[in-house]
């Protein structure tokens, strides 16, 4: 089988993202874009596991299982 070889070193790709003309700016609207697209999914699923803990909450009351309480 033949030998895959990398285009460039390891050492190369800090280089590389120091040395690309990348507007300061782009990169602040990324970050947060991403940070704000994080923070959504995280309040996103802290919903879903309150919703979760509630109906689980529920249905051991139901059952008349002891210890629902959180």
């Amino acid at each position: 089988m033949a030998e895959v070889k990398p285009d460039h070193k390891v050492e190369d790709g800090a280089s590389y993202a120091m040395g690309n003309n990348v507007d300061p700016k782009n990169v602040q609207e990324l970050t947060q874009y991403v940070q704000t697209l994080l923070q959504n999914m995280q309040d996103k699923f802290q919903t879903i596991i309150d919703d979760l803990e509630k109906n689980i909450g529920d249905l051991m009351t139901q059952a008349g299982v002891e210890g629902a309480e959180k």
